[in-house]
């Protein structure tokens, strides 16, 4: 491997960090990394003082550009959109020196809230640790613009970051127990799960079947998944725990084929958000690679 190669791949994981974080989708990322890898190997490498702000710099530029234009395809989209989830067979993001937090379905659902501009700014600030100078200079920006995005950032996301802070094992094990309640489903088992305001939030894309907008209340939640469960009666149904985006989450095959993928949000008793996947082209890498593993079945 050359000198320029070598010194690319050592920053992958970080740049791979930068690019899903900005976009929500591995297959996307992918491609901005292949963009900027297409630049470097074409830029003349003498000139270049600080390679690695070369490279983070061309990284979120090109990020930027298709979240933008991402943004204006999610606002035809068929019902809520949701992050597509990295595989742990694929390359990982480096979580050892960024916080392992910000790849959740949580956080990145957060990230949604932001413009493309703000998300930028934010996660270069805040997540990778470039001063607001740094990141102006990246952003091709003034500072003060660049505080100023990231402090309306940090407005917007506040409340929803520390609303909840829950360790994994319990939001595990209200996993298992909402599995266990669709083996079992009555009105009490499930409702006694969520709280009175919780939240349901699915997305199929049009191609699966799924709630257009976001459900509110326990009662209305419950009367779903009681439909759910009584469709599930006339078929094999199989359900197991995995950790990906370092969350638990509870996948579900029906009749062999992975339907769905649930990440939840909990205040330690209860269940107060669930975010359902059920797109099939977003569930097709992590079918391909869950399909022939033992897992932890609850079913």
């Amino acid at each position: 491997m050359d000198p320029h190669t070598d010194l690319f791949q050592r920053h992958r994981s970080r740049l791979l960090g930068l690019a899903y974080r900005m976009l929500g989708t591995p297959a996307d990322a992918e491609d901005v990394l292949h963009d900027a890898w297409l630049r470097w190997h074409a830029q003349d490498k003498t000139c270049l003082d600080d390679p690695e702000a070369w490279l983070v710099t061309v990284t979120t530029r090109l990020a930027l550009d298709r979240l933008r234009h991402a943004k204006v395809e999610r606002e035809h989209y068929t019902g809520p959109w949701l992050p597509e989830p990295l595989i742990e067979s694929e390359d990982q993001p480096d979580t050892q020196a960024e916080q392992a937090e910000t790849l959740t379905m949580s956080f990145l659902l957060m990230l949604e809230r932001l413009s493309a501009e703000e998300r930028a700014a934010f996660l270069l600030h805040e997540v990778f640790d470039y001063s607001h100078a740094e990141a102006a200079t990246i952003l091709d920006i003034t500072e003060d613009a660049c505080r100023q995005r990231v402090h309306r950032a940090k407005q917007r996301v506040r409340d929803e970051r520390t609303r909840f802070t829950v360790n994994a094992q319990t939001q595990r094990r209200l996993l298992e127990r909402f599995a266990q309640a669709l083996d079992q489903p009555t009105n009490e088992n499930l409702h006694a799960l969520f709280a009175e305001d919780a939240m349901h939030i699915s997305d199929g894309g049009g191609l699966a079947t799924a709630t257009l907008r976001p459900l509110l209340g326990a009662t209305r939640i419950t009367h779903l998944y009681l439909q759910v469960a009584k469709h599930e009666q006339d078929h094999h149904v199989q359900r197991r725990l995995h950790t990906l985006n370092d969350a638990p989450v509870l996948l579900t095959w029906v009749d062999g084929q992975l339907t769905t993928a649930t990440w939840i949000e909990c205040d330690g008793e209860r269940i107060v958000a669930l975010h359902a996947l059920r797109n099939p082209e977003k569930l097709a890498r992590l079918a391909a690679v869950t399909k022939a593993e033992d897992g932890t079945s609850l079913h």
